[in-house]
């Protein structure tokens, strides 16, 4: 899971290296911390968070083939 949100986030933004992906797995439940660099969070987020829905929808797809949920919250502090 984590691997895979990683992978969208960072062909999304400029700065790749400011990405930083937690994961805490807590049973039958995933949640997931995004942190971007602040010039990148608009892309993450997008248009009425567009994209930020779409990453959490892709994520909700493959964590319900391994029987989980997932929760996944953007932000821009370091």
């Amino acid at each position: 899971m984590k691997e895979l949100v990683e992978y969208i986030v960072k062909s999304l933004v400029e700065d790749q290296n400011a990405v930083v992906v937690e994961l805490s797995d807590e049973g039958k439940e995933i949640n997931v911390l995004v942190r971007v660099s602040e010039a990148d969070f608009g892309k993450i987020i997008g248009k009425s968070g567009r994209v930020a829905n779409s990453i959490r929808t892709v994520a909700r797809t493959s964590a319900r083939k391994q029987g989980k949920r997932v929760n996944i919250k953007f932000t821009d502090k370091k």
